[in-house]
């Protein structure tokens, strides 16, 4: 029988089947580094995308944050014209406000009676003054609530005096201007 050595066919395999593995070995790791450089440099642009957004966002913010200091500046700016306005407004009003009442008070008084003193403080009014007769009297607090300027009309004091041989009434009226509160 004749034999045949097939030991180097067997050396040969094992060295097809180290020379595959290797190749094997060497495109996998080749594989790997290249799926993984990929996804490293997708992490590195989104990074940098996400940066720019950032970046973005905050100019945009400082913008916000000018424009929010802008309009704070105007909404101040704003009361203080309005506060400046109503002073304005009140002056206006205090400024035509005596005359009328004043004007108010002459119309109302009737013959022979005269008022001594006039103090306004605040809302209230307090008036004194002489007349000839209690009616007289009467018929100014009456034309006083008539005039519209006055109200709550009061008589606090009413007594007999002599001036100069002549017998009147003094009294002392108390008030409220109507567009005022006490």
């Amino acid at each position: 029988m004749i034999k045949i050595n097939l030991l180097p066919l067997r050396a040969s395999k094992k060295k097809e089947t180290i020379r595959q593995q290797l190749s094997i070995l060497v495109i996998s790791i080749v594989g790997l580094l290249i799926v993984g450089l990929s996804a490293y440099g997708l992490l590195l642009g989104k990074i940098g995308t996400v940066k720019s957004e950032i970046k973005v966002s905050e100019t945009e913010l400082a913008s916000l944050k000018a424009k929010i200091g802008v309009i704070n500046n105007i909404k101040k700016l704003q009361s203080e014209v309005k506060n400046k306005l109503d002073v304005l407004n009140q002056l206006r009003r205090g400024k035509s406000g005596p005359a009328s009442r004043l004007a108010a008070l002459s119309d109302s008084l009737p013959e022979q009676l005269w008022l001594t003193k006039y103090a306004e403080n605040g809302g209230k009014v307090s008036v004194s003054g002489v007349a000839m007769n209690e009616e007289l009297i009467a018929f100014f607090m009456k034309r006083l609530e008539a005039s519209g300027a006055f109200n709550n009309v009061e008589l606090l004091v009413s007594e007999q005096s002599e001036t100069g041989g002549v017998k009147a009434k003094r009294f002392d009226l108390a008030f409220q201007i109507k567009d005022q509160k006490p």
